[in-house]
């Protein structure tokens, strides 16, 4: 909260020297957007009376505040990774709203999603402004999202306090490219209003039912407190365990109701699936489905994990090529020893990052370097004996460059 009004210097309340933004001074601009859009500024400067004060005379070509600056670029990139931008993920990209926070909201443990934002209400509706204008401006499609919590009740989530109409449909609106498709839409529209899955968690702890006083292996969290399974009604639900996605992926399907079960990893410091909790009819249709295509999915299977190894060695063949672009008197099986290394699928190494296959010349120079620094160098015997890591690099950094200028210099 210190850094977002540090980074904001807002204007004055005096209406007659900073005129109010009206639909009239921005006719040209809301002709792009529905109806529900040029509402949202009414609704701003109603719910947040103190901050949809901007300049009419503000132009693409004047400087942009700070927190115009970071709505946008959170926007754009949400806009090329989601194909859909809203006001619940741009503000959480700015570091306004905390992951765990929103994840209260949306689980029902919080009455409203203002209750969680310590952000001024004048910098709320500002941010909120700036990024109906960008979206305005980009040309995008407005739509309207449903928010359901993730409790029993399946009921509508709040963003302000008093509940207003107007303001709650201005956070509940998404924005789309032009030319996405309408089928396409619908589909995003209807996949983003969709429910969030049922939570049980499998306790570490003991702790008691805020219901019966009783206890049990899982427990749902709601607003009052964790409730066992008979007092939340999934006490008729069985425990399918995670490992066969097919399996999970019908039965969930053919459920009427369903859970996830995680169960908190003290190591990893998050939550981890453990499984899902389906009716027992459904698990038993699924399985009965699982059965009857079980020789197709196996032929899938091969088939995909066929196609993955010819990726893998397309793939090892461009890195390949790339280290000897860059180092032409690296000898070419070494070359191709050092992409068939860097590439290894689920290794986590350079060469299967986005920079690696894409042939990105850093990433190929690091691949390239990891490989000398553990068959050219001591570097290894170093470890062995005790040393630092870092002190180890430093030690053989010069013998790294000596092969490296040979290699690329021959």
């Amino acid at each position: 909260m210190g850094e977002a009004h540090a980074a904001e210097t807002f204007p004055s309340r005096n209406v007659g020297q900073i005129p109010v933004l009206t639909l009239e001074a921005n006719k040209a601009e809301e002709q792009t957007a529905k109806h529900t859009d040029a509402a949202g500024v009414k609704c701003l400067r109603a719910h947040y009376p103190y901050a949809v004060m901007l300049r009419e005379t503000v132009t693409d070509s004047q400087p942009q505040s700070r927190l115009e600056r970071r709505v946008a670029a959170a926007a754009e990139a949400m806009l090329t990774r989601d194909r859909s931008v809203c006001p619940v993920e741009v503000l959480a990209a700015i570091g306004w709203l905390p992951a765990s926070l929103v994840d209260d909201w949306r689980r029902g443990r919080v009455d409203h999603l203002e209750a969680v934002l310590s952000v001024h209400p004048d910098k709320l509706a500002a941010a909120l402004d700036h990024l109906r204008r960008w979206a305005a401006n980009q040309g995008l499609t407005p739509s309207e999202v449903a928010y359901v919590a993730a409790t029993r009740d399946r009921r509508p989530l709040r963003f302000t306090a008093d509940g207003d109409q107007a303001t709650e449909r201005v956070w509940r609106t998404h924005w789309t490219p032009p030319d996405l498709p309408e089928s396409a839409r619908a589909r995003l529209t209807q996949q983003q209003s969709r429910a969030p899955d049922l939570v049980v968690i499998e306790p570490l702890n003991q702790w008691t039912c805020t219901g019966c006083g009783g206890s049990g292996s899982l427990l749902l969290m709601e607003a009052g407190g964790p409730l066992c399974m008979a007092c939340a009604d999934l006490d008729h639900l069985v425990f399918l365990p995670a490992g066969d996605a097919t399996l999970s992926r019908r039965a969930k399907k053919a459920s009427r109701l369903a859970a996830v079960v995680v169960r908190f990893s003290r190591s990893r410091k998050r939550y981890e699936r453990q499984g899902i909790l389906v009716e027992e009819a459904a698990l038993e249709q699924a399985e009965a489905q699982c059965l009857a295509d079980e020789d197709a999915r196996a032929r899938r299977r091969e088939r995909d994990r066929q196609r993955r190894a010819d990726q893998d060695v397309v793939l090892e063949t461009r890195l390949a090529e790339a280290v000897l672009f860059l180092f032409p008197g690296c000898p070419a099986e070494r070359a191709e020893a050092i992409a068939r290394h860097a590439a290894v699928r689920g290794s986590g190494r350079v060469g299967r990052s986005a920079a690696g296959r894409a042939l990105d010349e850093q990433a190929v120079m690091l691949a390239v370097v990891a490989s000398v620094r553990h068959q050219d160098t001591g570097y290894d015997e170093l470890l062995m004996s005790g040393l630092a890591r870092e002190v180890a690099r430093e030690q053989v950094r010069s013998d790294i460059d000596r092969v490296l200028a040979t290699w690329q210099h021959p």
